[in-house]
């Protein structure tokens, strides 16, 4: 699936996991796109298109959801309409960096050439800590994308944060939710673009000050020559051999020595000999130490963003996409591994689990419980032989019961230990069965059972995950609608 495709899927999500009443996406809405995208994914497939039948299927139904969406409001159309802004900058950043080093008339004065050019000299060790600063974060492993911050790939990504007026409470949560939800899944790739873009802008502004260099040669007659207070001429001529070695070892170009240094200080009247020689010099060192290697940094980051943009890292794994596989038998029975924390299941609730598993996975869910993990105890202990990284395991859910009082160091332990060595995330099942079964007919009891699901809600949002209030004795109580009744936390 590429891009383009997995943020019309990513969008889709959203908007069909906001809307949890069917109040914008009514049931036969949803029921026509699925045969439909049911139905050219199979003809699609059948032709030889190439792609597996769940991307088609996931696409084609994309497409009439969004399509369907902007018919009916015109402030989602223009939604769709809107553009991120990496495309603009990734034209604009290198034309202004060209203009800005082509700008730079006083890279030395206009009528010669300074040996010891501060801006230039300037200019080649940037470049040279640039590279030392991407070897740093290419050796030592980080989850960030490196110098970029989340605010501004968010903005790169989907644009601005504002959202249209006179939309739909569902439909302004799902956009909102969508960009999140794509800020995140295509940081990765925002940054690999932004990376190329500002190797591209590098590049060009040292073509400016080259170019720069080059077309006022053409009209003046350059002086060359240097001066300084604190270096001689012996340290001089060690700085520029060092400096220019690559070039000279490279490009055919004319050397210097000693003597040369000493005879081109400015002390009365800067000497008009020589004054190309040093053009060429410096514009062959910019060429080797930034545009050159600019050029094959960016290069290097348009290979690598072009191939996340072509197959897209979109996990189809994920309860929602799982549901809708099972609606075209494009998938095997999904797992909902369910972990208790100091909960003991009778078969009672273990059917109520079962029941819920297949309300938010599909008919054909399987139901994969695990011993409960006893109060007090570190959780890598107690869970040493679960594999949290099962790619069979579509949504791993932390069982509590709501009858409890939530405690930083016992519950709290326990979810930041699953929600880091989790990849797909968790999601969290508050059990209300038995304190239902306490309170029922006592006064005041419904308020009491809202304020105790608001604590842990609280709590669960406290620890990055999303809390689900569930009766395992009646199932039925709470509305989960398939792939989208669970939420589970976002894995960074």
């Amino acid at each position: 699936m590429n891009e383009q495709a997995a943020r019309k899927v990513v969008l889709m999500r959203a908007i069909e996991t906001a809307d949890t009443k069917h109040e914008i996406l009514s049931d036969d809405d949803r029921l026509y796109a699925s045969r439909s995208a049911r139905e050219l994914a199979n003809w699609q497939t059948a032709e030889g298109k190439g792609a597996p039948a769940l991307e088609l299927f996931l696409q084609q139904r994309a497409d009439l959801v969004t399509k369907r969406l902007a018919e009916r409001t015109p402030a989602f159309a223009s939604f769709l309409h809107r553009r991120p802004l990496m495309p603009a900058l990734a034209v604009l950043l290198p034309i202004l960096g060209f203009l800005a080093g082509a700008g730079l008339d006083r890279i030395a004065d206009p009528h010669r050439v300074d040996l010891l050019s501060v801006p230039l000299l300037l200019i080649i060790g940037w470049n040279l800590l640039v590279y030392l600063a991407l070897i740093v974060w290419a050796v030592i492993p980080s989850k960030k994308t490196g110098w970029a911050s989340p605010n501004l790939l968010r903005r790169l990504s989907v644009g601005a944060a504002g959202l249209p007026r006179k939309l739909p409470a569902p439909m302004a949560a799902g956009l909102a939710q969508y960009l999140s939800d794509w800020s995140q899944l295509a940081a990765k790739l925002t940054s690999l673009r932004l990376g190329r873009t500002v190797h591209l802008a590098a590049a060009a502004f040292a073509l400016g000050a080259i170019a720069s260099l080059y077309a006022r040669g053409v009209t003046n007659a350059y002086a060359a020559g240097w001066e300084s207070t604190f270096l001689d001429a012996q340290q001089v001529h060690a700085l520029l051999s060092a400096l220019f070695a690559p070039a000279l070892a490279v490009f055919p170009l004319q050397g210097f020595s000693l003597a040369d240094i000493q005879a081109l200080r400015f002390v009365q009247e800067p000497s008009p000999a020589g004054g190309a020689r040093w053009v060429h010099l410096y514009a062959a060192t910019l060429m080797l130490f930034v545009v050159l290697p600019r050029l094959v940094l960016a290069i290097v980051s348009a290979l690598r963003a072009r191939l996340i943009a072509r197959r897209f890292p979109l996990d189809l794994g994920q309860p929602y996409f799982r549901a809708l596989a099972d609606r075209i038998g494009a998938s095997g029975p999904a797992v909902l591994r369910v972990m208790p924390y100091s909960f003991t299941v009778d078969e009672a609730r273990h059917k109520g689990l079962a029941a819920i598993a297949a309300k938010v996975l599909g008919e054909q869910a399987q139901l994969m419980l695990r011993p409960s993990s006893p109060y007090g105890e570190e959780p890598k202990d107690t869970l040493r032989d679960a594999r949290l990284d099962d790619a069979d395991v579509a949504v791993t859910a932390v069982l509590f019961n709501l009858a409890a009082t939530p405690e930083r160091e016992n519950h709290g332990a326990f979810l930041d230990y699953l929600a880091r060595n989790t990849p797909r995330g968790i999601a969290v099942l508050l059990d209300e069965s038995s304190l239902a079964e306490r309170g029922a007919g006592q006064a005041g009891f419904d308020a009491r059972l809202d304020e105790r699901a608001s604590l842990w809600r609280q709590f669960c949002e406290y620890h990055g995950t999303t809390a689900t209030v569930v009766d395992l004795l009646h199932p039925d109580k709470y509305p989960l609608d398939v792939g989208v009744g669970l939420a589970t936390s976002r894995v960074s």
